[in-house]
């Protein structure tokens, strides 16, 4: 495909049962994949079947010095770069933008026109977090994403970071994926959720269903919502690590 073009559809997917940590990198891979060789734009929202430690691309694991109560959690790597994330009770989302999509010509274009969408649907619910600004940035190298800091961080009150997103370039097309925690972990409760820090609780149905509309809602003029076909099943299950 050309890649000044692109398919002005935006398919979306909601799981509808937390996954694996490899199967939901797998899928990221496949929409990334599908962006990349045939324009299709994607937006999908998940979530994790058991606490899991993602390690950016870039990091080794031999390198990482794992603090003793995140040891025994399984470790998978994603696609994009930046520190390690703790996924435990939190909606994960990723959305995949093809090389012609105007979205994809700056990156951060895409992660404040993702990060202001996903602002305005909390505030919609009544809970107000905000960009953390233009603060220096904290380039310490901390284990864990989330102790880090980052102008596009999404914080509420006291600069509680609740939202993370990190991006992949693969010939021009963009893979962007975040991390919205809705209550601590046991295994990092220095990292209040938005559970713990406004009220009311949103139903995490109802969350997801609202941010897969706005956020897609972003990249095209009409959206499908669908589930995985048994070929694209297929080819998770085959680029799963053996």
């Amino acid at each position: 495909m050309d890649h000044a073009t692109y398919d002005d559809v935006c398919h979306v997917f909601i799981d509808p049962e937390p996954n694996r940590g490899d199967w939901n990198m797998a899928i990221d891979e496949l929409l990334l994949t599908a962006a990349v060789e045939r324009g299709q734009c994607s937006v999908r929202l998940y979530r994790w079947a058991e606490p899991t430690i993602s390690l950016g691309y870039f990091q080794r694991f031999d390198d990482v010095p794992t603090p003793l109560r995140l040891a025994e959690l399984p470790v998978v790597r994603r696609l994009t770069g930046g520190g390690a994330i703790l996924h435990h009770h939190e909606l994960t989302y990723s959305c995949a933008v093809p090389a012609g999509h105007p979205l994809a010509r700056n990156p951060k274009d895409l992660y404040l026109r993702v990060h202001e969408r996903l602002i305005d649907v909390l505030a919609a619910f009544g809970i107000h977090v905000q960009f953390r600004g233009d603060e220096e940035r904290d380039r310490n190298r901390e284990f864990l994403c989330f102790a880090r800091g980052d102008s596009f961080d999404v914080v509420m009150d006291g600069g509680h970071k609740v939202l993370g997103s990190a991006q992949r370039r693969r010939k021009g097309s963009v893979l962007q994926h975040g991390s919205l925690v809705l209550h601590r972990s046991e295994f990092a409760p220095q990292f209040p959720g938005i559970e713990e820090l406004a009220l009311p609780i949103i139903p995490a149905a109802e969350l997801t269903k609202k941010l897969a509309d706005v956020l897609s809602s972003q990249f095209a003029a009409k959206r499908i919502f669908r589930e995985f076909t048994p070929a694209e099943i297929q080819s998770i299950h085959e680029s799963l690590p053996k």
